[in-house]
C-alpha cells in the first residue's frame, strides 16, 4: 500500500480548536421514573422545544448520592425530547465512570455554570429548563417573522433569533415559538412560547387570550390554572416580573 507524502499532497482536512456552547441538563434527582414523569408533564406539551441540541448531563447536585443513574435509560429519555447527550460532568467517581462506560465524554466543570441547591424535587424539570436556557446565548433581536394565515392543530411556527407576528388565529393544538416576542392579532388558543432561548424580557401579546400553554424563558403556565377574569378571552399582554408570570389587560 502506498501512502502519499504529506509534503507533496495537499491536506484534505484540518484540525482546529473549537469553542462550543452546550446545554446543561442539571439533574436534581437520581430517580429516573420521577424525572420521566416531570419531563412528560413539562416538555410533553412542547415536543419541539429542543432541536437535536447537544447536552451535558450535570451531576454536581447528585454527586453526594451513592446512587448511580442508569445512563442506559437516561440517555434515551433525553433523546426522546430531542436532546443529544454527549458528555457528563460533576458526578462522583462511580457516576462519572458509569457515564463514560455509557459512551459519554467528561466535560470540564468550568464550562457550565453552577446551579443553586434544589429545594423541591417535584420542580426538577422546571429548574432544569431554567438552567438550560441560561447556558444558551440569546440571539440578537431585530429579525421578525410574519405569518398571515391561520395555524391549525399540529402546525408549528418558530421565529428563530427574533420576534413572531401572527395575523390570524392560532388554533388549539398549534404552537407559536419565538426567541423574542410573540404578537398574535387574533385569537390565541394554542401554545405560545416566547423567549425560547432565555430572553426573560420577551413578551406575548394577543387580541384574544385563550391559550393551552404560555411560556416565557422557560417559565410555564398551562390551562390547569384558570386565566384571570380580566384577561380571559380578551386583549392581553404576558410578561415576566422576575420569575413570576404577569398577565395584564391590553388597551387597544
Amino acid at each position: 500500500m502506498t501512502v502519499a507524502s504529506s509534503g507533496h499532497s495537499p491536506a484534505i482536512f484540518d484540525l482546529k480548536s473549537a469553542t462550543l456552547t452546550l446545554i446543561a441538563v442539571v439533574l436534581k434527582t437520581t430517580d429516573l421514573n420521577e424525572l420521566a414523569q416531570e419531563l412528560a408533564e413539562r416538555l410533553g406539551k412542547t415536543p419541539n422545544f429542543f432541536s437535536q441540541d447537544p447536552v451535558v448531563i450535570d451531576l454536581s447536585l447528585v454527586a453526594d448520592s451513592a446512587v448511580v443513574p442508569d445512563f442506559a435509560t437516561l440517555i434515551p429519555l433525553l433523546r426522546q425530547y430531542k436532546m443529544i447527550p454527549i458528555a457528563a460532568k460533576g458526578g462522583n467517581d462511580a457516576q462519572m465512570n458509569a457515564a463514560l462506560d455509557a459512551g459519554l465524554t467528561e466535560a470540564p466543570d468550568s464550562h457550565v455554570a453552577a446551579a443553586a441547591p434544589a429545594t423541591r424535587v417535584e420542580t426538577v424539570v422546571q429548574e432544569v429548563v431554567r438552567e438550560i436556557i441560561k447556558e444558551v446565548p440569546v440571539a440578537t433581536p431585530g429579525i421578525t417573522m410574519v405569518v398571515d394565515r391561520p395555524l391549525r392543530s399540529g402546525q408549528q411556527v418558530y421565529a428563530k433569533g427574533g420576534d413572531l407576528v401572527v395575523l390570524a388565529a392560532v388554533s388549539f393544538g398549534a404552537e407559536v415559538i419565538a426567541d423574542g416576542c410573540i404578537h398574535v392579532y387574533a385569537p390565541l388558543r394554542g401554545k405560545a412560547i416566547a423567549g425560547a432561548r432565555g430572553n426573560m424580557d420577551a413578551r406575548i401579546f394577543t387580541t384574544h387570550l385563550e391559550p393551552e400553554l404560555l411560556s416565557i424563558a422557560g417559565i410555564y403556565r398551562t390551562t390547569d390554572t384558570p386565566l384571570p377574569a380580566n384577561v380571559a378571552g380578551k386583549a392581553a399582554q404576558i410578561r415576566l416580573d422576575g420569575e413570576k408570570m404577569i398577565m395584564e389587560p391590553l388597551v387597544l
